[in-house]
Protein backbone atom coordinates (compact mmCIF):
# COMPACT_ATOMS: atom_id res chain seq x y z
CA UNK A 1 0.00 0.00 0.00
CA UNK A 2 2.56 2.57 1.15
CA UNK A 3 6.06 2.66 -0.30
CA UNK A 4 8.70 5.27 0.51
CA UNK A 5 11.79 5.35 -1.67
CA UNK A 6 14.98 7.33 -1.07
CA UNK A 7 13.32 10.03 1.03
CA UNK A 8 15.50 13.01 1.99
CA UNK A 9 14.44 15.89 4.23
CA UNK A 10 16.33 18.86 5.67
CA UNK A 11 15.75 21.40 8.43
CA UNK A 12 17.87 24.26 7.17
CA UNK A 13 21.29 22.70 6.64
CA UNK A 14 20.55 19.71 8.90
CA UNK A 15 19.98 16.48 7.00
CA UNK A 16 17.14 14.83 8.99
CA UNK A 17 15.87 11.98 6.78
CA UNK A 18 18.58 10.23 4.80
CA UNK A 19 17.72 8.18 1.71
CA UNK A 20 14.96 6.52 3.73
CA UNK A 21 13.13 3.45 2.43
CA UNK A 22 10.01 1.96 4.02
CA UNK A 23 7.14 -0.24 2.91
CA UNK A 24 3.83 -0.85 4.68
CA UNK A 25 1.87 -3.62 2.93
CA UNK A 26 -1.91 -3.53 2.76
CA UNK A 27 -3.61 -4.90 5.87
CA UNK A 28 -0.58 -4.75 8.15
CA UNK A 29 0.01 -2.80 11.34
CA UNK A 30 3.58 -1.51 11.29
CA UNK A 31 5.30 0.24 14.18
CA UNK A 32 7.97 2.86 13.55
CA UNK A 33 10.42 2.77 16.46
CA UNK A 34 13.56 4.52 17.62
CA UNK A 35 14.93 6.86 20.25
CA UNK A 36 13.88 10.50 20.48
CA UNK A 37 15.23 12.65 17.68
CA UNK A 38 15.80 9.96 15.04
CA UNK A 39 13.20 11.44 12.66
CA UNK A 40 9.99 9.49 13.31
CA UNK A 41 7.69 12.49 13.61
CA UNK A 42 9.45 14.22 10.71
CA UNK A 43 8.79 11.19 8.52
CA UNK A 44 5.09 11.09 9.39
CA UNK A 45 4.73 14.81 8.71
CA UNK A 46 6.43 14.33 5.35
CA UNK A 47 3.95 11.56 4.53
CA UNK A 48 1.10 13.99 5.15
CA UNK A 49 2.69 16.87 3.25
CA UNK A 50 3.12 18.96 6.40
CA UNK A 51 6.87 19.19 5.79
CA UNK A 52 8.60 19.49 2.41
CA UNK A 53 10.97 16.81 1.19
CA UNK A 54 14.19 17.38 -0.74
CA UNK A 55 14.01 14.15 -2.71
CA UNK A 56 12.51 10.69 -2.96
CA UNK A 57 9.13 9.14 -3.68
CA UNK A 58 6.02 8.49 -1.61
CA UNK A 59 3.73 5.99 -3.32
CA UNK A 60 0.21 5.06 -2.21
CA UNK A 61 -1.02 2.00 -4.07
CA UNK A 62 1.65 2.74 -6.68
CA UNK A 63 0.51 6.34 -7.16
CA UNK A 64 3.01 9.10 -6.34
CA UNK A 65 1.59 11.51 -3.76
CA UNK A 66 4.67 13.49 -2.71
CA UNK A 67 3.52 16.52 -4.71
CA UNK A 68 -0.05 16.49 -3.40
CA UNK A 69 -1.31 18.97 -0.82
CA UNK A 70 -2.18 17.65 2.62
CA UNK A 71 -5.92 17.83 1.92
CA UNK A 72 -5.49 15.83 -1.27
CA UNK A 73 -3.52 13.15 0.60
CA UNK A 74 -6.35 12.91 3.10
CA UNK A 75 -8.84 12.46 0.30
CA UNK A 76 -6.54 9.82 -1.23
CA UNK A 77 -6.93 7.75 1.93
CA UNK A 78 -4.45 8.93 4.58
CA UNK A 79 -5.77 9.54 8.09
CA UNK A 80 -3.37 11.25 10.51
CA UNK A 81 -3.32 11.52 14.30
CA UNK A 82 -0.48 13.94 15.21
CA UNK A 83 1.66 13.83 18.31
CA UNK A 84 0.02 16.01 20.93
CA UNK A 85 -3.43 15.38 19.42
CA UNK A 86 -3.97 18.98 18.15
CA UNK A 87 -7.71 19.05 18.71
CA UNK A 88 -9.59 22.36 18.77
CA UNK A 89 -10.02 23.05 22.49
CA UNK A 90 -12.81 25.63 22.19
CA UNK A 91 -14.93 23.52 19.84
CA UNK A 92 -17.21 20.76 21.03
CA UNK A 93 -16.42 17.10 20.49
CA UNK A 94 -19.03 16.96 17.74
CA UNK A 95 -17.65 20.09 16.06
CA UNK A 96 -14.12 18.64 16.14
CA UNK A 97 -15.39 15.53 14.38
CA UNK A 98 -17.42 17.48 11.83
CA UNK A 99 -14.38 19.50 10.77
CA UNK A 100 -12.90 16.31 9.30
CA UNK A 101 -15.94 15.85 7.06
CA UNK A 102 -14.62 18.57 4.78
CA UNK A 103 -11.71 16.38 3.74
CA UNK A 104 -13.81 13.34 2.81
CA UNK A 105 -13.68 12.39 -0.83
CA UNK A 106 -17.46 11.83 -0.94
CA UNK A 107 -18.28 15.13 0.82
CA UNK A 108 -20.50 13.35 3.35
CA UNK A 109 -22.04 15.66 5.95
CA UNK A 110 -22.76 13.25 8.80
CA UNK A 111 -20.32 11.79 11.30
CA UNK A 112 -20.11 8.02 10.68
CA UNK A 113 -21.92 6.14 13.44
CA UNK A 114 -18.99 3.75 13.81
CA UNK A 115 -16.93 6.55 15.41
CA UNK A 116 -19.29 6.55 18.37
CA UNK A 117 -19.36 2.75 18.38
CA UNK A 118 -15.56 2.64 18.63
CA UNK A 119 -15.42 5.43 21.23
CA UNK A 120 -18.68 5.56 23.23
CA UNK A 121 -17.28 8.34 25.43
CA UNK A 122 -17.36 10.68 22.43
CA UNK A 123 -21.12 10.20 22.10
CA UNK A 124 -21.58 10.88 25.81
CA UNK A 125 -19.47 14.05 25.61
CA UNK A 126 -20.27 15.26 22.13
CA UNK A 127 -21.50 18.62 23.44
CA UNK A 128 -18.50 19.19 25.69
CA UNK A 129 -15.58 21.37 24.61
CA UNK A 130 -12.52 19.47 23.47
CA UNK A 131 -10.28 21.33 25.90
CA UNK A 132 -12.38 20.09 28.83
CA UNK A 133 -11.65 16.43 28.07
CA UNK A 134 -8.94 14.41 29.78
CA UNK A 135 -5.77 13.63 27.85
CA UNK A 136 -6.99 10.12 27.10
CA UNK A 137 -10.37 11.37 25.92
CA UNK A 138 -8.67 13.95 23.70
CA UNK A 139 -6.60 11.18 22.15
CA UNK A 140 -9.75 9.19 21.43
CA UNK A 141 -11.22 12.31 19.86
CA UNK A 142 -8.12 12.80 17.70
CA UNK A 143 -8.29 9.19 16.50
CA UNK A 144 -12.03 9.50 15.91
CA UNK A 145 -11.47 12.66 13.88
CA UNK A 146 -8.99 10.82 11.64
CA UNK A 147 -11.42 7.92 11.24
CA UNK A 148 -14.20 10.27 10.11
CA UNK A 149 -12.34 10.29 6.78
CA UNK A 150 -12.72 6.50 6.59
CA UNK A 151 -9.05 6.26 5.59
CA UNK A 152 -7.32 3.32 3.98
CA UNK A 153 -4.12 4.02 5.93
CA UNK A 154 -4.24 5.30 9.51
CA UNK A 155 -1.06 7.07 10.71
CA UNK A 156 -0.62 7.63 14.45
CA UNK A 157 2.23 9.52 16.11
CA UNK A 158 2.86 8.39 19.71
CA UNK A 159 -0.80 7.51 20.47
CA UNK A 160 -0.03 6.49 24.08
CA UNK A 161 1.97 9.58 25.06
CA UNK A 162 0.68 11.05 28.33
CA UNK A 163 -2.34 8.73 28.43
CA UNK A 164 -3.63 6.92 31.50
CA UNK A 165 -3.18 3.10 31.37
CA UNK A 166 -6.87 2.20 31.07
CA UNK A 167 -7.28 4.46 28.02
CA UNK A 168 -4.05 3.09 26.52
CA UNK A 169 -5.62 -0.36 26.74
CA UNK A 170 -8.82 0.87 25.08
CA UNK A 171 -6.89 2.56 22.27
CA UNK A 172 -4.86 -0.60 21.74
CA UNK A 173 -8.06 -2.60 21.46
CA UNK A 174 -9.46 -0.19 18.87
CA UNK A 175 -6.28 -0.34 16.79
CA UNK A 176 -6.31 -4.14 16.84
CA UNK A 177 -9.99 -4.19 15.90
CA UNK A 178 -9.50 -1.79 13.01
CA UNK A 179 -6.47 -3.68 11.72
CA UNK A 180 -7.18 -7.34 12.42
CA UNK A 181 -10.96 -7.38 12.10
CA UNK A 182 -11.62 -4.63 9.56
CA UNK A 183 -8.40 -4.79 7.53
CA UNK A 184 -7.37 -1.16 7.99
CA UNK A 185 -3.67 -0.62 7.31
CA UNK A 186 -1.94 1.14 10.22
CA UNK A 187 1.41 2.88 10.63
CA UNK A 188 2.23 4.14 14.10
CA UNK A 189 5.25 5.68 15.76
CA UNK A 190 5.52 4.36 19.30
CA UNK A 191 8.18 4.16 22.00
CA UNK A 192 6.38 1.94 24.50
CA UNK A 193 7.60 -1.52 23.61
CA UNK A 194 4.83 -3.53 25.37
CA UNK A 195 2.15 -1.56 23.53
CA UNK A 196 3.94 -1.94 20.20
CA UNK A 197 4.22 -5.70 20.67
CA UNK A 198 0.50 -5.95 21.42
CA UNK A 199 -0.84 -4.00 18.47
CA UNK A 200 1.72 -4.28 15.65
CA UNK A 201 2.70 -7.26 13.51
CA UNK A 202 5.76 -5.58 11.97
CA UNK A 203 8.41 -3.07 13.03
CA UNK A 204 10.84 -0.65 11.46
CA UNK A 205 13.59 0.91 13.58
CA UNK A 206 15.02 4.32 12.73
CA UNK A 207 18.47 5.62 13.58
CA UNK A 208 19.96 8.92 12.34
CA UNK A 209 17.17 9.50 9.86
CA UNK A 210 17.18 6.08 8.18
CA UNK A 211 15.53 2.71 8.69
CA UNK A 212 18.23 0.40 10.04
CA UNK A 213 16.19 -2.70 10.96
CA UNK A 214 12.79 -4.10 10.05
CA UNK A 215 10.82 -7.30 10.16
CA UNK A 216 7.98 -9.15 11.84
CA UNK A 217 7.36 -8.04 15.41
CA UNK A 218 8.25 -11.51 16.69
CA UNK A 219 11.80 -10.89 15.40
CA UNK A 220 12.31 -7.79 17.54
CA UNK A 221 14.79 -9.37 19.93
CA UNK A 222 16.78 -8.16 22.93
CA UNK A 223 19.82 -7.39 20.76
CA UNK A 224 17.89 -4.90 18.60
CA UNK A 225 16.17 -3.42 21.63
CA UNK A 226 19.50 -2.90 23.40
CA UNK A 227 21.23 -1.42 20.36
CA UNK A 228 18.54 0.93 19.07
CA UNK A 229 15.77 1.40 21.64
CA UNK A 230 17.27 1.33 25.14
CA UNK A 231 18.05 4.66 26.80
Amino acid sequence: MLRIQGLDQFYGQSHILRDLDLEVPTGTCACLMGRNGVGKTTLLKCLMGLLPIRGGRILLDGRPIERLATEARARAGLGYVPQGREIFPLLSVEENLKIALGARADRARRIPERIYELFPVLREMRGRRGGDLSGGQQQQLAIGRALVLEPRLLILDEPTEGIQPNIVQEIGGVIRRLNADEGLTVLLAEQKLPFARKVADAFAIMEKGAVVARGEMARLDDTLVSEYLSV
